[in-house]
C-alpha cells in the first residue's frame, strides 16, 4: 500500500514538473517593431550663379518597421508628355510621347540605435528651350507660317540613389550637381521627420 502511494505521488509530481516545462518551452510570439510613419520632403532647388530658378518641394509618407528588402516602396510622378519627332511617313511627322517630370521612389527602415535608413531614387527631367528641325512637308496652311520647320524639345535629365542615415527632424543637403550646358546648379534638400 505504501508502494501504491509512493508511486500515485511520483506519478503526480512528474506531470505537474512535465506540464510546467511544457508552458515555459512554448515559443513566445513574435515582438516585432511597431510600425512608424515618416513625413519625407524632397526638395530640388535650381541656381543659375546667385539666382534662384526653382525650388520644388514633394512631401511623401512612409511606413518603415524593420529594415529589410519587404520594406515597401512609396511612390510619386508628377510630370506631363511631352510630344517628341520620331520620324515622317507619307510626308507627316510621327510624335512619340515623353515622360517628363519628376520620380521618387523611396522606402526606409528602423535602424538599433533609434536612427532610420532612408533609400531613395530620384529623377528629375524638364524641357529647356527647343531645336528648330526642317519639315520635309512643304505645303502651306494659313495658320502655318514657318511649315518649313518644327521646333523640337530639349529634354534635360538628372538621375541620383541615396541611402541616407537621418534622426527625427534632421534636414540633410544631400546632393549638388550641375548641368554641363547651361551651368545651372541642381540641390537636393532632404527632411526627414516623424509622425507622432
Amino acid at each position: 500500500m505504501k508502494k501504491a502511494r509512493f508511486a500515485l505521488a511520483a506519478f503526480l509530481a512528474l506531470t505537474v514538473v512535465a506540464f510546467h516545462v511544457l508552458a515555459q518551452e512554448q515559443p513566445k510570439p513574435d515582438r516585432k517593431t511597431p510600425a512608424t510613419t515618416l513625413k519625407v520632403q524632397v526638395t530640388f532647388t535650381e541656381h543659375e550663379g546667385e539666382k534662384k530658378l526653382a525650388n520644388l518641394p514633394y512631401t511623401l509618407f512612409l511606413k518603415v518597421a524593420d529594415l529589410g528588402p519587404s520594406s515597401p516602396w512609396t511612390k510619386v510622378r508628377m510630370g506631363s508628355r511631352i510630344p517628341v519627332a520620331t520620324g515622317t511617313e507619307k510626308g507627316s511627322i510621327q510624335f512619340q510621347y515623353i515622360d517628363v517630370g519628376t520620380n521618387i521612389d523611396a522606402r526606409g527602415g528602423v535602424m538599433d540605435d533609434g536612427r532610420f535608413d532612408l533609400f531613395l531614387n530620384l529623377e528629375r527631367s524638364w524641357v529647356e528651350g527647343d531645336v528648330t528641325l526642317p519639315n520635309e512637308k512643304q505645303t502651306t496652311t494659313a495658320g502655318d507660317l514657318n511649315s518649313g520647320q518644327f521646333k523640337e524639345p530639349i529634354i534635360r535629365q538628372f538621375k541620383t540613389e541615396l541611402n541616407l542615415m537621418m534622426r527625427d527632424g534632421q534636414t540633410i543637403q544631400s546632393t549638388q550637381a550641375t548641368d554641363p550646358l547651361s551651368g545651372r546648379v541642381l540641390t537636393i534638400t532632404v527632411t526627414m521627420n516623424v509622425v507622432k
